[in-house]
């Protein structure tokens, strides 16, 4: 794609761009405030850390000391401290305000009501707590000037024997809230074909579902949950990059899984961040994204895990934009492939492209032209020249 704006976008004008987001994690996502707060008022006394920015500096440290042990810690602790509808409320509100105020317009957030039980929750009041905090968000962020829409995504473990009673409670609050189903955790030794029954289920009652494949365990994960288990998106599928050579000379030869990736515009939720501190990519420059974007992949740009890679979607684009040098026209093409790719209604998201995406891009462009103007026809002043 060969784009008309050449500059690149200003820091501010990232944040002010319409995104989109299809990959976050809630319980990836806390203020770290919030964090230490929570875990004062619900007794919870794991913390490493009370102060909240020592507390934030040890989750984006251990998500990044690349022991395993300690990346997974840092979701005890989240966890932790969302047992009771009201953290669990406070928690989405707080989720939708920040991302408001990042300029995401539309976002679709996981995560896992198996995990939020052991204060005697039920999984239903679990997933209203949950809908509740982020219709008051969207509240919130509306009074402060932000619009945004956030929908739901019930994730079921995959090392667990709970996806089908999940899935079930995906489509039992479908048109409330709640917009797909998803499937994470460990792939290696966890397969997605285990939770086929959940999987058969949600294609008869047509329904949508995103499946974490393609981040660690690679290409047959990528295969499975296509090809046995249906998904709609993946979630990652950063290693399908392992399915394309790329020659010496630059010519690229794509295998069959990824001619048929490409070919069917199946959704990529890429996380360059995250994909760093897992070990996916060395470096946002080796990072499959570049790639995947100039070959037409329908490539999305996610955060993952804002609190553990201490990121936001601003921050992902930053990063792309000062490595890809993309300009404004690039961050239209991500978010548009983003929105093509939501859970909602077809109209629903074509009224987000023409009515909101579009605009916002054409207004922060607008800017540029203007400027551009301006400086090529500089007033002179002072000439001598006045009467004459």
């Amino acid at each position: 794609m060969t784009s008309e704006y050449h500059d690149r976008p200003t820091p501010e004008q990232i944040r002010r761009a319409p995104k989109v987001l299809l990959h976050d994690h809630l319980d990836g996502g806390l203020r770290p405030a919030t964090v230490a707060e929570l875990a004062r008022e619900t007794g919870y006394d794991a913390l490493p850390e009370s102060d909240p920015r020592k507390l934030g500096d040890w989750f984006r440290e251990a998500a990044d000391s690349g022991s395993l042990e300690r990346y997974l810690e840092t979701f005890a602790h989240t966890c932790g401290v969302m047992q009771t509808r009201d953290a669990l409320f406070r928690v989405a509100a707080e989720c939708a305000e920040d991302l408001a105020a990042d300029g995401v317009v539309y976002a679709e957030v996981r995560y896992a009501p198996e995990q939020h039980l052991t204060r005697g929750l039920t999984l239903e009041q679990v997933v209203e707590a949950v809908n509740e905090g982020f219709r008051e968000g969207e509240r919130r962020a509306g009074e402060n000037g932000h619009r945004i829409r956030v929908g739901a995504l019930l994730t079921a473990m995959r090392h667990a024997a709970r996806a089908l009673e999940i899935a079930e409670l995906a489509n039992g609050f479908r048109d409330r809230g709640v917009v797909g189903f998803d499937i994470a955790g460990a792939e290696a030794g966890y397969p997605p074909t285990r939770h086929l029954d959940a999987f058969e289920y949600l294609k008869r009652e047509n329904n949508h579902f995103t499946i974490h494949a393609g981040e660690a365990f690679g290409l047959p994960s990528i295969w499975q949950a296509l090809q046995w288990c249906g998904a709609d998106r993946l979630g990652h599928g950063v290693r399908i990059i392992d399915d394309i050579q790329v020659a010496d000379d630059g010519s690229v030869t794509l295998g069959r899984l990824a001619s048929y990736v490409r070919d069917k515009r199946i959704p990529l939720e890429l996380c360059p961040t995250s994909n760093l501190q897992t070990g996916a990519a060395r470096s946002y420059a080796e990072h499959p994204i570049g790639l995947l974007r100039r070959l037409q992949f329908r490539a999305t740009v996610n955060t993952d895990n804002r609190l553990m890679s201490g990121t936001s979607m601003s921050d992902e684009f930053a990063h792309l934009v000062s490595t890809f040098h993309y300009t404004l026209d690039d961050m239209q093409w991500f978010t548009v492939n983003a929105m093509k790719s939501a859970f909602i209604p077809f109209d629903e998201r074509l009224a987000m492209i023409n009515d909101v995406i579009k605009p916002g891009y054409a207004e922060l462009k607008s800017e540029w032209l203007f400027r551009r103007m301006a400086s090529a026809s500089p007033v002179t002043r002072g000439s001598g020249a006045e009467g004459k």
